[in-house]
């Protein structure tokens, strides 16, 4: 899997200089690094634009690698609202996210993000795409609120959903959410409100579509 992962990576991700800054100033803060992989990266900017999204919700800023790459697949029209529980994530988020030119196009709300997604709701807000990357064990109480806030036909991304291999070979490592998320694609994949595909790139990303 990891082969797999890296000839991707390298034959269709061209190294990004202001990416690999982003990723440094994530480590230079003493944040995890657990940015979504450049062929995930690259597979969100070009799933915005396929689709034409304007109003993205992300559920997890960390340091802003996945926000800029949503943010390129909208260019100048669209909108990002990225949710993030630490203070410090979003501030540097929205540094880097400034930096690369979407400063007055995306806001942050700081907080526990089942939260800020329920004030969302009541604020009668609509999103054409969502990318889940947050704590796993909210996964299915997030998919939920995305599809209470999802325009129809809009597209939910989430990511890790393989934990490392682990919901498909027994003989992997498992990971501490490796239970978790084979529920949450078992939910994804028999939702009656979902059009739904796991595509094993990174680690792992369930691509879904609210049906209209």
């Amino acid at each position: 899997m990891n082969l797999v992962n890296s000839y991707i990576d390298s034959m269709f991700s061209k190294q990004d200089a202001f990416l690999e800054k982003v990723i440094s100033s994530i480590q230079e803060n003493g944040m995890p690094s657990i940015s979504v992989s450049p062929s995930s990266g690259k597979l969100l900017t070009m799933l915005v634009s396929i689709s034409g999204a304007k109003s993205v919700l992300e559920i997890g800023a960390l340091g802003g690698y996945s926000g800029i790459c949503l943010a390129r697949g909208f260019g100048k029209e669209g909108k990002l609202t990225s949710l993030e529980l630490e203070e410090k994530y979003a501030k540097l988020a929205h540094s880097n996210l400034s930096k690369a030119g979407f400063d007055d196009q995306v806001s942050y709300i700081t907080g526990p993000a089942l939260q800020s997604l329920e004030q969302l709701v009541d604020d009668h807000k609509r999103f054409d795409f969502f990318f889940i990357d947050a704590d796993k064990e909210n996964y299915e109480n997030y998919l939920k609120y995305c599809i209470e806030l999802a325009k129809p036909g809009a597209l939910i991304v989430t990511d890790n959903v393989l934990a490392g291999g682990s919901v498909a070979n027994s003989g992997a490592k498992p990971k501490r959410y490796t239970e978790l998320m084979k529920k949450f694609n078992a939910t994804v994949a028999n939702h009656s409100q979902l059009e739904s595909l796991l595509i094993p790139i990174g680690d792992g990303m369930t691509i879904s579509k609210v049906k209209k």
